[in-house]
């Protein structure tokens, strides 16, 4: 049964690729800053982990079998302390230093290359978080990890639709369920051919 180890598991996009994955009957592990915050976290392994402290991030690293493959949605929009970028560095850091190969990142339309796809609204109230997760981006694609990384539209609740779709190198708007997101995240993580790119997806 392959190991799936998500990163930012307690809450939004996080919990549902948890949702997806368990249902999907993969080895799940859960890790979150406050995994009490989603109920379902106790029906898989958990780790309890501030990504902001590096140490927490090296000890849940530790954790994790060589062979798992890690996602990791971690964001902390408007706070004082993000994790966008610093706790993102830690966890490919601690990885590399592990041997953890395989990491799909999460972060946004708008991140790197799409920055100028963001409208000046937008860039007013989302811009801090977009440009620390494309820091995030951008330490990854320096990094030895065999990476994806996927920038999903506006999240939305509801179901998985099976009609959204993946792109690369055009501009795209709209919105996509956090569901559909989660398995999008598992087609990207049994197609090698998605390693080393960079994907974006919106759905219908």
């Amino acid at each position: 049964m392959q190991k799936i180890v998500i990163w930012g598991a307690a809450s939004g996009l996080g919990a549902a690729m948890v949702a997806h994955f368990v249902e999907q009957g993969f080895d799940v592990t859960a890790v979150a800053r406050n995994p009490s915050k989603n109920v379902m976290l106790d029906k898989v392994s958990t780790l309890t982990c501030d990504a902001t402290d590096k140490e927490q991030v090296e000890a849940a690293v530790d954790c994790i079998a060589n062979d798992a493959w890690v996602i990791s949605s971690m964001g902390s929009f408007q706070s004082e302390n993000p994790v966008d970028y610093i706790g993102h560095r830690y966890l490919i850091d601690a990885l590399e230093s592990k041997g953890v190969e395989r990491l799909v990142l999460v972060t946004s339309l708008g991140c790197g290359d799409s920055w100028s796809t963001l409208s000046d609204k937008a860039k007013m109230v989302f811009g801090s978080a977009v440009r620390e997760k494309s820091l995030a981006e951008s330490w990854l694609q320096t990094s030895t990890l065999s990476y994806t990384i996927l920038r999903p539209g506006g999240l939305k609740d509801g179901g998985a639709t099976g009609t959204a779709s993946l792109s690369q190198h055009k501009e795209v708007h709209g919105s996509i369920s956090r569901a559909e997101v989660a398995r999008l995240i598992e087609q990207l993580l049994n197609t090698e051919s998605s390693i080393g790119k960079v994907f974006q997806c919106v759905d219908v």
